[in-house]
């Protein structure tokens, strides 16, 4: 069993930073890749960013790249989404995901972006 916690969310003006936390918790044996998602009401899930479990390779989508920045403290079993110039369309709740066997996902913190 892994467990995954986001927490960072917020309110923030256009243009302002956040920073996602998603601690994780359990058994870790075979987890590679710790991913964050994002979802708007009504809309499915979206892929955000991944990194591997060195955290030496890292992927985003092109809406994000330039912007965020994902990375992973494995000493603290956290894994940060850095999220710069955030825009309105940025706004969705985000979560943290892992597949060990099967997929685990976190609870999701709402990130609110107004113009």
């Amino acid at each position: 069993q892994v467990q995954l916690v986001e927490s960072g969310g917020g309110l923030v003006q256009a243009g302002g930073s956040l920073r996602l936390s998603c601690a994780i918790s359990g058994s870790m044996i075979g987890m590679k890749f710790i991913n964050w998602y994002r979802q708007v009401p009504g809309k499915q899930r979206e892929f955000v960013a991944d990194i591997n479990s060195g955290g030496d390779s890292t992927y985003y989508i092109d809406s994000v790249k330039g912007r965020f920045t994902i990375s992973r403290d494995n000493a603290n079993n956290t894994v940060y989404l850095q999220m710069d110039s955030l825009k309105p369309e940025d706004t969705a709740v985000y979560y943290c995901a892992t597949a060990v066997g099967r997929d685990y996902w976190g609870q999701g913190t709402q990130v609110t972006v107004s113009s």
